[in-house]
């Protein structure tokens, strides 16, 4: 599968432990590069899907000056949007239980945008899926909080945690992208190349 991968080097350029687990499903041979502390601004008057496209292609854009010529630079970015908002990483247990509030017993949207570099090309899609959370209690906000301590999602909570077993009640969409890379949509992107 993916021969036409063969000729390039992959990097993911990510620390997520999702995405790290999430391409190895996709059995492609890839090494981990990142390069710390880009910064992951957006200007105003984005929305939505054009959010953390913006910003998959600003930490791609990180990793031109330094990438040799075999090499396929992978980079992705998550947001949750609800209401016209954007919920990124909680800082504190405040903001996540916050966050998740907001969340209860409501439909909200998980957009991840992809970059693929090489020297020759950059491509940047996002895929788009719908999450309805179930009604949540402050006590169930407050174990997950406090037992997961979701400060590295975006929303402020992993689907394929606690909080999902028992609080998603609806998916529309890929379930993979909300842990935070689309791999159906990669997989396809990948065969294009």
């Amino acid at each position: 599968m993916l021969e036409n991968l063969k000729k390039y080097h992959v990097v993911l350029a990510s620390n997520s432990p999702r995405r790290k687990e999430l391409l190895a499903g996709l059995d492609i041979p890839y090494e981990v590069r990142v390069i710390p502390g880009i910064d992951e601004s957006y200007p105003d008057g984005l929305a939505g899907e054009e959010i953390p496209q913006y910003i998959s292609r600003k930490k791609a854009g990180a990793y031109e000056a330094s990438m040799k010529p075999d090499e396929l630079i992978l980079t992705a970015d998550t947001i949750v949007w609800v209401d016209g908002t954007v919920l990124g990483k909680p800082h504190d247990e405040a903001g996540a239980r916050a966050m998740l509030r907001l969340l209860s017993g409501r439909t909200h949207q998980v957009i991840t945008g992809v970059t693929l570099l090489t020297t020759e090309m950059k491509k940047t899609f996002s895929a788009v899926s719908e999450v309805t959370f179930d009604d949540l209690t402050d006590e169930e906000i407050e174990y997950y909080v406090v037992h997961y301590r979701p400060w590295n999602k975006a929303g402020a909570y992993g689907i394929q945690e606690w909080i999902g077993y028992v609080g998603v009640s609806s998916l529309c969409g890929s379930y993979f992208n909300v842990m935070g890379l689309p791999v159906q949509r990669l997989y396809r992107e990948l065969k294009t190349l």
